[in-house]
């Protein structure tokens, strides 16, 4: 089939999954054809500023299974956290570091000159266990060419006028740099002069200057209380077993994506789970019985909580959402995925076994929503999404065997970046866990993997 035919072919096949949505009510799947892959290799790594203290020199000491402090450099083995107790599959590399890991990424943004800012997930999957992992974020330029990142800039949080009201790992130090064990920083939003981070653990959000500097927290209110979760500062444990302690937000599931208006305005923060309603003693619903999560709205100037919030209806019960970033004032992008990875093809079908994928990637989509034409009950309208599990790759741009029979597939457990580069283009990449994710090939730890879409149709969708 030629060019021409293929592309005439695919508009026809968007305008009939178009009509079909329509008549079902459900967002329709549209096409998306690779036209970049690029890679940062596992092994990235970064130093510790020279005025930080000396233990952040190495991360990853606090990760052992029993909780006990190792020094030793490279001793413990990476497991992927999807793997089967009884059968673990290793990744191939080991914690503790010598330096600070890059990876892997957790929010992106596109910037005027084409470079992208990310940001370091804030290190090794748990508040308890990341207290030697530096919360950082970078500046890259990606060559879709040669299928290469180069970091040109790395900057770090730091605290140093204690604007964060709870104590922090390095309260006794000047500089104050902050760790995964203070805060969760799951998406990042520069206005103006300043950047502002999305927190999980709060959930907080956290503004600083263009250094990375604190400059606030703002704790997360909603129809005039204030939402915690467990890891919140004013949370304590109760002093007798088995006393209930009841936070609106589960553990992990604070901001995971947060937008903002193209206009710099607003602030669009999206909890990765729903929320517990204590009258109704069940997380929050929709009425037909879709599990939702809510949008709320920042006001940037005031530095206020404006009241307004809307739902996002997950598709499937357990699903996650891993990026959110606007495409014009009314419609945005987000990840929703399942939390499987790895090709089905390499699916266990039985016992667990270390050469086997026992939760193989079955869901990972790319939404278009409208905020604007939400419903009655609050929940955004879902245009349109493209499968990152079934991606056309007729130029053959996938690496490392990526690409099967013309089609590429994005299998990663957290795919948590996504922003639009141009009238049509987005670029999507993964955080890969590290040393904790072994999607893409079995026993080897992911690298972090940047695609560049063609996805004219979601990008035009109404």
């Amino acid at each position: 089939m030629t060019t021409k035919s293929a592309l005439m072919a695919a508009a026809v096949l968007a305008l009939c999954s178009l009509g079909a949505a329509a008549q079902t009510g459900a967002a329709p799947a549209l096409p998306a054809e690779l036209a970049g892959h690029a890679l940062l290799p596992a092994r990235s790594f970064v130093p510790a500023p020279k005025d930080a203290p000396a233990y952040l020199q190495t991360s990853g000491k606090f990760t052992a299974a029993d909780g006990r402090r190792v020094d030793a450099l490279e001793s413990i083995m990476g497991t992927s956290f999807l793997s089967d107790k009884a059968a673990p599959r290793e990744t191939g590399v080991k914690l503790p570091f010598k330096g600070q890991p890059v990876q892997g990424f957790s929010g992106i943004k596109t910037m005027k000159d084409g470079s992208f800012w990310v940001l370091t997930d804030n290190g090794f999957g748990a508040k308890n266990n990341s207290a030697d992992a530096m919360l950082m974020f970078h500046k890259l330029r990606i060559d879709w060419k040669q299928g290469s990142v180069q970091r040109s800039q790395t900057l770090f949080l730091h605290d140093p006028d204690r604007k964060i009201p709870f104590l922090i790992v390095n309260e006794g130090t000047s500089k104050r740099y902050l760790t995964g064990a203070d805060l969760d920083i799951e998406s990042m939003q520069p206005i103006g002069n300043e950047l502002w981070f999305g927190d999980e653990l709060g959930p907080y959000l956290i503004r600083t200057d263009l250094q990375g500097k604190v400059l606030g927290l703002y704790e997360t209110r909603l129809d005039g209380k204030l939402l915690r979760s467990p890891d919140h500062y004013t949370v304590t444990t109760p002093a007798v077993p088995g006393t209930p302690v009841t936070t609106p937000v589960r553990r992990s599931r604070g901001y995971e994506g947060m937008a903002a208006s193209p206009d710099g305005r607003f602030l669009y923060p999206l909890l990765e789970g729903p929320l517990w309603l204590e009258g109704e003693k069940k997380w929050e619903t929709s009425a037909d019985g879709r599990e939702v999560l809510r949008v709320l709205e920042f006001d940037v100037a005031q530095r206020a909580w404006t009241g307004r919030s809307w739902k996002y209806p997950l598709e499937l019960k357990g699903n996650n959402i891993g990026d959110f970033n606007m495409i014009d004032a009314d419609t945005a992008l987000v990840i929703e995925r399942d939390n499987g990875e790895g090709s089905v093809d390499e699916a266990c079908n039985g016992p667990a076994r270390p050469d086997c994928q026992n939760v193989p990637a079955r869901f990972k989509r790319v939404y278009k929503i409208s905020l604007k034409d939400a419903d009655a009950e609050g929940l955004v309208r879902k245009i349109g999404y493209v499968d990152l599990m079934d991606i056309a790759d007729p130029k053959s741009l996938g690496r490392n065997g990526a690409t099967r029979q013309g089609r590429f597939s994005f299998p990663f457990v957290t795919i948590e970046n996504v922003d639009v580069v141009d009238a049509e283009h987005i670029v999507v990449a993964n955080d890969n866990n590290l040393p904790y994710s072994s999607g893409r090939k079995l026993g080897v730890q992911d690298d972090n993997e940047f695609i560049l879409l063609k996805v004219p149709e979601l990008l035009k969708a109404r």
